[in-house]
């Protein structure tokens, strides 16, 4: 994408939340990521859509260093957040994905009780005090729409729990390290239309208080929840900018033929 379509899309409400500029990511030879630039607004929604190996999730973990832990990557470019360079040096990754959670493909509670599944993160961070646990387990459940279903039982194993609580469950246990950011990677594929459902009226919910990011290849999910959406192929940015405009009247043809299924 040109400069100047950049600078023609609209960030709502002044700086952009997260940004990055002229963003590569090699893996070894193969180049994943290809000079991605764009500005994400604060408490939005806004959806990367794209075939399958396009790049969307890769960039999506550049937002919180994940993919730091793979061997053969490299980044150039920037990636900002509130303005700040999260790959400089001196940067504490751990306080970053503190700020930027991420909720992955298929829910991954812990092998322990609900409740020590959404204190772990506080506990990780020194928060021993009974009463203040107790009291951020009630509020992320709630913040994850889970309160009312597990308050009678919040000793009993998260693992027992259905796929879509399970999935709650992640997003409660992110809420409790109070993060400025929700990266969600494919957070619905696993889980039924019902459960769907309900996290999509989570995300909408969570907005209020988060910017979400949210990778989908669920085309009616993107145009359901997101104001923002970017389409991606072959590790390029082709358009990004408000998805009512992405999805009636996108200035690529590839975006067209993509939005309206004729590949991917």
């Amino acid at each position: 994408m040109s400069d100047v379509a950049i600078e023609r899309i609209q960030v709502p409400e002044g700086e952009a939340k997260l940004e990055t500029r002229g963003l590569n990511l090699h893996y070894d030879n193969f180049q994943a990521l290809r000079d991605v630039s764009l500005r994400i607004p604060a408490r939005r929604i806004t959806a990367l859509i794209g075939p399958s190996g396009c790049g969307k999730s890769t960039f999506l973990r550049c937002f919180n260093r994940m993919n730091d832990l793979i061997s053969t990557a490299r980044v150039d470019g920037r990636v900002l957040l509130d303005g700040e360079d999260i790959y400089r040096r001196d940067l504490d990754v751990s306080e970053l994905r503190k700020r930027v959670g991420m909720v992955f493909q298929s829910p991954n509670p812990f092998p322990m009780s609900i409740y020590d599944n959404v204190a772990y993160g506080p506990r990780l961070h020194g928060m021993r005090e009974r009463s203040s646990l107790d009291e951020i387990v009630e509020k992320s459940l709630r913040g994850a729409a889970l309160w009312d279903e597990v308050k009678d039982n919040i000793r009993k194993s998260a693992l027992d729990l259905s796929g879509g609580q399970q999935q709650r469950l992640s997003i409660a246990r992110v809420l409790a390290v109070e993060p400025d950011v929700l990266l969600m990677d494919e957070p619905c594929s696993a889980l039924d239309p019902t459960a769907t459902f309900r996290i999509e009226e989570l995300m909408v919910d969570l907005m209020e208080k988060y910017t979400i990011v949210i990778v989908t290849h669920n085309m009616y999910q993107a145009s359901r929840v997101s104001q923002y959406t970017g389409f991606f192929l072959l590790g390029e940015l082709i358009e990004y900018g408000p998805t009512v405009e992405i999805f009636e009247n996108p200035r690529d043809q590839r975006t067209d033929d993509y939005v309206r299924g004729r590949f991917g």
